[in-house]
């Protein structure tokens, strides 16, 4: 039951920081998240740089290997559906894409520049400024990169593609965009109005839908007990 009841939340948790319109602009002091939102011309990437590109929900990472080539994690459900290498190697589309997020499944592979960005700008070497950590030389990080290429689990909250760039470059696997959903998720935790509401809602669902307490009292012990131990 404990081991059910922590895949129900972790679930819970991928599924709000999906939906959470995080940005890693958000995460770094004003006058940077200015300079980066500039439409420059991009600059001339050495191998081993970090290469970001926002989109709409999220922040997407890569490594550049030299060649026009990024290495990349990105959910994809293809590999684990089909052993064609050649039809695995095209671009990746939106419903493989979500599919190998619901089924926590993807790639470290390798696309060309163009095909990473998807028609987006792209910010080089961003992050340097907002991780302790100071990056380790090019060479090492591409050499790290590649070695990583191939199938892996998939979590939106602890094994995503800023993950997988972040041990690459700096030999630490860390999330920013995960770091900031979960300080928000403790702040929503920890105001005693969010766990009386839940508890309120709980008890409406059994009075008033019929239910059960085994469906309705996890909904409300779950906030309260993280909201204790915080």
């Amino acid at each position: 039951p404990a081991a059910a009841m922590l895949d129900s939340l972790t679930f819970l948790l991928e599924r709000l920081f999906l939906l959470a319109h995080i940005k890693l602009s958000s995460l770094l002091p004003p006058q940077l998240a200015r300079s980066c939102d500039r439409e420059d011309p991009l600059p001339q990437f050495q191998r081993g740089d970090l290469l970001e590109v926002p989109r709409t929900l999220f922040t997407h990472f890569g490594i550049y290997l030299g060649d026009n080539r990024v290495a990349h994690l990105i959910p994809d459900i293809l590999p684990v559906l089909s052993s064609d290498s050649r039809q695995i190697q095209q671009m990746v589309t939106n419903s493989r894409l979500l599919l190998g997020v619901l089924s926590k499944r993807a790639s470290i592979r390798v696309d060309s520049v163009e095909d990473f960005a998807y028609g987006a700008g792209i910010l080089l070497n961003a992050m340097d400024r907002a991780v302790p950590h100071s990056p380790l030389p090019g060479e090492e990080v591409a050499r790290r990169a590649e070695r990583l290429v191939g199938g892996v689990s998939y979590s939106l909250l602890w094994n995503n593609c800023e993950h997988f760039v972040t041990y690459c470059r700096y030999g630490a696997a860390q999330s920013l965009q995960t770091d900031q959903f979960c300080e928000w998720l403790k702040s929503l935790i920890r105001d005693q109005r969010s766990v009386v509401l839940t508890g309120l809602l709980g008890l409406l669902s059994m009075a008033c839908l019929g239910v059960s307490a085994g469906t309705a009292l996890p909904s409300a012990l779950i906030p309260f007990t993280l909201w204790m131990a915080s």
